[in-house]
């Protein structure tokens, strides 16, 4: 049976405090530990993945760059960008990490498709793009069975530090943001329709679990 899940909304936290605390989350859980989504967002940051590589930062100017422990490349975080961490039980619920992966990529589409705005995944290129542009990026973790890391999705924010990079790892990527294509859209709005959004695509299949958000 899943277990109920957990939603916190953990503000405007430094990069490094969420990764520390998702890694002793994933090493201390058991068979018994609720699934979790902590929603947050980053002061300016560049991270690389287990494999990334320096040549993709082109100038990192005065943001810090961090090596983490997700898949992928290079790729940015700051204010106005919503991450969403997925610190899931894959065993447990008998998934493999590309069910997961689609299930994420998902959710922003259907999200994006409720204000008009057509969006699509590409092959070999994890993430969702509108008209070409990466709008959201993805980079998991699996650890004993369960994930952490997960999806960073462009709202409204400075898009400028993307140019400083070949995003994900790509050059002349393209990184577009709501805000561009739907003016009215808020932080607060759109953080409750993402949470809406990835609860309904990675707990449709329990019995109307319970979400509590902290």
């Amino acid at each position: 049976m899943l277990q109920n899940t957990i939603v916190r909304d953990l503000g405007l936290t430094g990069y490094q405090t969420v990764w520390d605390d998702m890694r002793a989350f994933t090493q201390q859980r058991n068979h018994a530990t609720a699934d979790e989504i902590w929603i947050v967002e980053h002061p300016p940051v560049f991270t690389l993945g287990l494999n990334g590589k320096l040549e993709h930062i082109i100038d990192a100017h005065a943001v810090p760059v961090i090596h983490c422990d997700r898949g992928g490349q290079v790729t940015y975080h700051g204010p106005g960008q919503i991450v969403a961490y997925i610190l899931m039980d894959l065993q447990r619920r008998h998934w493999g990490i590309k069910k997961l992966v689609n299930c994420l990529e998902q959710a922003v589409i259907e999200l994006l498709a409720g204000y008009d705005i057509p969006a699509a995944r590409k092959d070999h290129a994890p993430g969702v793009y509108v008209d070409g542009a990466k709008i959201a990026a993805l980079g998991l973790r699996v650890r004993r069975g369960c994930t952490y890391h997960g999806l960073s999705f462009n709202v409204d924010m400075d898009l400028t530090p993307f140019s400083s990079i070949n995003p994900c790892g790509f050059e002349g990527l393209q990184s577009t943001q709501l805000k561009a294509h739907s003016a009215g859209a808020g932080m607060r709005v759109v953080k409750t329709q993402l949470i809406s959004h990835l609860t309904q695509q990675l707990f449709a299949i329990a019995a109307a679990p319970e979400k509590h958000i902290l």
